[in-house]
């Protein structure tokens, strides 16, 4: 991990990690850098925000990410603001037409959360050059983006990890094996999940296999895991680190196939309804919860701050990150919580992902009565 990517977890403001969208320091207002055409002139509510969204194999980006970021942006613009949506299902080529298309379009500002964060440096700088701003959402991306905001990638990983540690209890000692399903090399946050994993990690257990997940696919893990359990055998893996729920899954699904009496602990992210399911059931030890309603809202903010005045509100930024081809960019990160049993009902079901009926379905309901959640 380089230092471009570790100064996103660390050069904050202390007031970030409580939540808040209020400055600290003296931060002036700013656009992240050069001037450029947007910034000539303030618009009215009358705006047209591009979105850009990676891939659609995680359910959050289409029930969360994009309603709430659409809801956002008419709220902020009485109703009058617009918004373009695009996904890019995984193809970073496809996402580099999407940019051409939303320039085509002129659209005012542009959200982009990158496939690849250094194939789309390009497609920025031409959008900038075009008078049209970019604010890179949950992944940075290289080329003169204007602002940024996501989670604390590293402290995911260190989540996830510790929570791992803690399943195992008294197995989890220097000989333990355990195998890591990391994210795709083409997003920058993977290699941060990555990272504070191999930090909490690295010492206590040993890893005996270690993936780099193609496209973040469950297919792909569980292909992964069959693997994992051809070179270590069954018997030997007592933990499983994946970095997200839907690999979570697939590696589940192998690990059951294999004809495991009892599954190791396997940690997931993003608070999929069926990850928190295989944790109801025991299946699934953890996952990361993010409220993805304060981060979609948060980059509403921001885009429409950006479009309507040709700079970003101070009041929104609480630090800065160096994206690597650009220091300094106004930024706000959203704090992580561990979800386990123990506390479906003060996230998931208290910020309104799901309901208790959604949950404990037919399915699911002798499990969930086992753990009291009603």
């Amino acid at each position: 991990m380089n230092t471009r990517t570790r100064r996103a977890a660390v050069a904050f403001c202390a007031t970030a990690m409580a939540v808040s969208l209020a400055a600290c320091g003296s931060a002036k207002e700013s656009n992240g850098g050069d001037s450029d055409k947007s910034s000539s002139a303030k618009k009215g509510d009358d705006i047209t925000v591009g979105l850009l969204l990676p891939e659609n194999q995680t359910a959050r980006y289409e029930k969360f990410d994009k309603p709430i970021i659409e809801k956002q942006i008419s709220t902020l613009t009485n109703g009058k603001g617009k918004l373009e949506y695009l996904n890019a299902k995984q193809d970073p080529t496809l996402q580099s037409q999407q940019i051409d298309t939303m320039i085509t379009k002129k659209v005012d500002v542009l959200i982009l959360d990158a496939v690849d964060y250094k194939a789309v440096a390009n497609g920025v700088k031409k959008a900038k050059d075009a008078g049209i701003p970019v604010v890179a959402y949950d992944r940075l991306a290289e080329g003169p983006i204007s602002a940024y905001t996501s989670f604390d990638n590293v402290e995911v990983g260190k989540t996830q990890g510790e929570a791992l540690l803690k399943a195992m209890g008294d197995k989890a000692t220097k000989s333990s094996k355990i195998v890591m399903m990391n994210g795709a090399v083409t997003d920058p946050n993977a290699a941060q999940f990555k990272e504070g994993a191999h930090s909490v990690l690295d010492g206590k257990v040993t890893i005996a296999k270690e993936y780099d997940t193609k496209e973040w696919k469950p297919e792909n893990a569980n292909a992964n895991m069959e693997g994992a359990i051809s070179a270590v055998g069954k018997d030997k893996i007592v933990g499983v680190y994946s970095a997200n729920d839907g690999m979570a899954g697939g590696s589940i699904t192998a690990l059951k196939a294999a004809g495991l009496s009892k599954l190791p602990p396997v940690t997931g992210q993003d608070a999929e309804l069926a990850g928190v399911q295989r944790i109801i059931t025991g299946d699934q030890y953890m996952s990361v919860f993010k409220s993805y309603p304060q981060e979609a809202e948060t980059v509403a903010k921001m885009a429409v701050s950006i479009a309507k005045d040709g700079k970003l509100d101070s009041s929104i930024a609480t630090g800065t990150v160096d994206s690597g081809t650009q220091k300094k960019v106004p930024a706000v990160i959203v704090p992580v919580v561990s979800l386990t049993q123990d506390n479906i009902k003060d996230t998931v079901v208290k910020e309104g992902y799901y309901t208790l009926d959604e949950i404990c379905t037919a399915k699911y309901k002798a499990a969930c009565d086992k753990i009291g959640l009603k």
